[in-house]
């Protein structure tokens, strides 16, 4: 990308060259500094306090080695990871992920981008990022036990309800917050069900958090296609993955009366012009944990793929659910051709840069992912909210919250596009308004 604005351009250049191993945090701080441009340009305060350089800097970067025990009794050494990125609105907030690409200049991005997701949710959460390159997969739930306990052995030093608050994100579901958070109480000894979100509902867990993610990006999906005079109704849905986010991203755009026709998971996807089972689907990830390619032995008119392509199956809706760059250009303007009128984020940062500028250029409707799928921090943060008050709202109480959070998300996008002569354009206006709240409490607090 090339900039207009001096100051950023030079700490665009200086984010390159001091991580030039990371591309995906690189990749992140260049696809917001860009639209920021409109906003710094009004403020050359930002750059006499050195405001960009400090944001695009970790307050905190932790690692370190996690040791655990197989079932054979062979030991093995994981990298764990902690990056706490900005807390100039609240405590760190955000996920662990425990999967095999896991290095620091993925947290970073993630970390990064959660800043400003956690500040368009409006509630009082700063953004950090976790994890491993522990792979869950094919473990048993002792050596899962096991490897968490080691985990949470070096992390719980570095979080606290007021301090950090990490959550679960891929690999990490409420069996691995249920054994670090018990291994946080025993090194602790104190129940301080604020450390975690994500937890179980018989100790401080949230009604509605498993379905938060994939329900608050069809909330957002909805309301932008309600601005744009459109609806779920009646539309192709196709949606990449089969996890968590998927799932419930599913059933939602169902119950808004779209087909959802495709998902997929990492060896392949698969086409049910009938519209999938999601009966099937949840018994099958949820429940037996089995690859999605078992789904055609049990719908026989439904078919596989092996391998990436799920783009290609024409859609009305896009919703790219699975992980980070996973839509490329080629993808984007195969959707274009196909006649998609509108995407939105479920993963983080599932589009490519390539990818976006064709969307936007196309002038259809885009949901980026800072905002589209910030339902499960929102979430999160109303769990916090719940231990906070030692109460327990009904999964109603909460959806209803949720709802209301996605839907201001979205109008706060659109206004801050308008605002700054870029209507329609929800990507940019969602980096500006994350980033006014987060700037102007920075700013109020000094150099720190």
């Amino acid at each position: 990308m090339d900039f207009q604005n001096t100051y950023l351009k030079d700490v665009m250049a200086q984010v390159a060259s001091k991580n030039a191993d990371q591309p995906e945090f690189i990749q992140a701080v260049e696809e917001v500094l860009k639209s920021l441009e409109p906003i710094v340009d009004l403020h050359p305060e930002y750059a006499k306090a050195g405001l960009i350089e400090r944001m695009v800097e970790p307050e905190r970067q932790i690692m370190f080695r996690v040791p655990w025990v197989d079932d054979n009794g062979q030991v093995h050494v994981n990298r764990g990871f902690r990056v706490q990125f900005n807390s100039a609105i609240g405590p760190f907030k955000g996920g662990l992920r425990f999967h095999p690409s896991v290095n620091l200049g993925i947290i970073k991005f993630l970390g990064f981008e959660q800043t400003f997701k956690n500040s368009l949710t409006s509630l009082p959460m700063g953004g950090g990022k976790g994890g491993c390159d522990f792979d869950p997969k094919g473990k048993s739930d002792n050596e899962v036990m096991r490897f968490c306990q080691s985990f949470m052995t070096e992390l719980y030093k570095h979080i606290g309800p007021n301090t950090d608050i990490p959550a679960g994100d891929i690999g990490v579901g409420g069996r691995e917050i249920g054994y670090m958070f018990g291994q946080y109480k025993r090194i602790r000894t104190a129940f301080e069900n604020g450390v975690l979100t994500g937890k179980g509902l018989t100790y401080g867990g949230s009604l509605a958090r498993t379905q938060a993610t994939g329900y608050g990006l069809c909330y957002f999906t909805e309301e932008m296609l309600k601005a744009n005079k459109s609806s779920f109704k009646g539309k192709t849905v196709v949606i990449s993955g089969s996890g968590n986010v998927a799932i419930y991203a599913t059933e939602k755009a169902t119950e808004y009366g779209g087909k959802v026709v495709a998902l997929s998971d990492s060896n392949g996807y698969i086409y049910d012009e009938n519209g999938v089972d999601l009966a099937i689907i949840k018994d099958l990830k949820e429940v037996k944990r089995a690859r999605l390619s078992e789904y055609v032995n049990l719908v026989p008119t439904a078919k596989y793929f092996a391998g990436k392509g799920i783009w290609t199956i024409k859609c009305d809706i896009a919703l790219p659910c699975a992980t980070q760059n996973e839509l490329n250009g080629d993808d984007a303007r195969t959707l274009l051709a196909n006649g998609c009128f509108c995407v939105a984020e479920g993963a983080n940062m599932p589009s490519t840069p390539e990818a976006i500028d064709a969307f936007i250029a196309a002038k259809i409707l885009f949901g980026p992912a800072k905002a589209a799928n910030a339902g499960g921090v929102a979430t999160s943060g109303l769990e916090m909210s719940q231990n906070s008050l030692r109460l327990s709202w009904t999964f109603e109480e909460v959806d209803e919250k949720l709802f209301n959070i996605m839907k201001n998300i979205f109008w706060a996008c659109s206004n801050a596009a308008s605002e700054v002569g870029m209507d329609g354009n929800y990507a940019a206006g969602a980096n500006i308004a994350g980033f006014k709240k987060v700037a102007e409490a920075m700013m109020a607090q000094g150099v720190i």
